[in-house]
């Protein structure tokens, strides 16, 4: 049977960030979010409720995260979910987490620490435009040059999909 396990969370940390390294070099840095929602009881009253996530973050994720942040920062991950399990005074203790697959910062540098959208994780790393691909065989109909400069030229006020 075919499984899947994907997380994807928006929230805000809850405590500063503390980089550590494992024997091999490795960064990894352990975070708590907080993710709220806001729902209306059962009298129409709005109830603000918080969950908290733990989040394990590795390499260069762990670095930009523990440089970028502090307590208070909003942070989207993406991620698995991963089962924690250990001995505590005799008794079996689990714990389920977030495993970072990718990290993006949210705000901006003056709210919380933000990266202003600086993502970590494979991805665009700001919110400059980035022009697309070109192949030989291109669909727009023009002979090359710059995407956005064709648009224009030909009206440049529709949307181009």
């Amino acid at each position: 049977m075919a499984s899947y396990n994907r997380v994807v969370l928006v929230g805000n940390l809850t405590r500063d960030p503390e980089l550590r390294s494992i024997p091999s070099g490795m960064s990894v840095l352990d975070v708590g979010i907080a993710v709220n929602d806001r729902r209306k009881d059962a009298s129409g009253n709005w109830v603000e409720e918080a969950t908290f996530v733990d989040v394990t973050v590795w390499g260069r994720s762990a670095e930009v995260l523990a440089e970028y942040t502090r307590k208070g920062s909003q942070i989207l991950v993406e991620g698995r979910l991963k089962m924690d399990s250990w001995e505590q005074e005799g008794q079996r203790r689990t714990k389920l987490k977030v495993v970072a697959e990718r990290t993006v910062l949210l705000g901006s540098r003056g709210e919380g620490g933000g990266g202003g959208g600086y993502q970590q994780g494979g991805y665009q790393q700001s919110y400059q435009r980035q022009q697309p691909q070109r192949s030989n065989a291109s669909n727009s109909g023009s002979s090359g040059g710059d995407y956005y400069n064709d648009f224009a030229q030909d009206g440049g006020d529709d949307i181009p999909f």
